[in-house]
């Protein structure tokens, strides 16, 4: 029997607004890992984000482990990249202006904003670690945190290919309809999301929550695939069998514009 692949540590930002409260979710393109579902923006730690370079550049989150610093780095890079979003403030704690996509690592675009990263604002959501029996796993840390104002999504064209903004329980409903590709992680985690009303409550459930592990088991029951996960990790929900999906409602742009 082939041995289990490691898997590659990663970070997701649940990023979230107020008014009503809603979360930002981006489309992956038809060829990239998780094709055309809707997902938080998020990737791969790149070594880059263990840097002791960024210490300066952190207003705060400094005492943090080193590995809690690079995750948190990590999902604010995948963010910025993915949607042009930056979650930095400047000293005086106004949030810095919308900064160019360009291909100079992000710390210096992080310098060049003058801005610093508030590390402790962005706040453990979830931890999802894909299933043994799947070709290519990840460890992945979601986090969630509040959007800066004044700026606005933008696809980056590649690895995803829009932007929106969208009420939880909507995407949970659109999930569960077949109308939209969304992965069990990402579907508990707007379930999760939807308990909140605002931005504090949610900001305040997940300072409270107790981390937990999820690692989801794949059974076959009937010639169908179920992925199945402990109760223990308080999503109220211990399996999925994913619908199959509606094209004939499957939406290419979806929801409001963005902003």
């Amino acid at each position: 029997m082939t041995p289990p692949q490691p898997p590659r540590l990663a970070a997701t930002m649940v990023l979230i607004r107020d008014n009503p409260l809603e979360v930002l979710m981006v489309r992956r393109n038809a060829h990239a890992v998780f094709p055309s579902a809707l997902v938080f923006p998020g990737g791969a730690v790149d070594a880059d984000d263990h840097s002791d370079n960024w210490m300066p550049l952190l207003a705060s989150g400094s005492q943090l482990p080193p590995l809690e610093r690079a995750l948190r780095i990590a999902a604010i890079r995948e963010t910025f990249e993915e949607t042009a979003l930056l979650s930095a403030v400047r000293t005086d704690g106004t949030p810095v202006e919308q900064q160019e996509r360009t291909d100079a690592a992000f710390l210096k675009v992080v310098q060049r904003s003058g801005g610093l990263l508030h590390l402790d604002d962005t706040v453990h959501f979830g931890h999802w670690v894909t299933p043994v029996v799947a070709p290519r796993r990840f460890d992945t840390r979601f986090f969630v945190a509040v959007a800066p104002n004044g700026q606005h999504p933008i696809a980056d064209g590649g690895e995803t290919v829009d932007c929106e903004w969208a009420l939880p329980a909507q995407m949970v409903k659109r999930a569960q309809a077949g109308e939209s590709s969304i992965i069990f992680p990402t579907l508990l985690n707007l379930m999760r999301l939807a308990e909140s009303t605002t931005v504090q409550e949610a900001m305040d459930a997940a300072r409270a929550r107790q981390p937990f592990t999820v690692t989801p088991t794949v059974e076959v029951r009937d010639g169908t695939a179920v992925a199945v996960i402990s109760a223990e990790a308080g999503y109220g929900v211990t399996e999925h069998t994913a619908p199959p999906p509606d094209r004939h409602h499957t939406r290419t742009k979806e929801g409001r514009p963005n902003g």
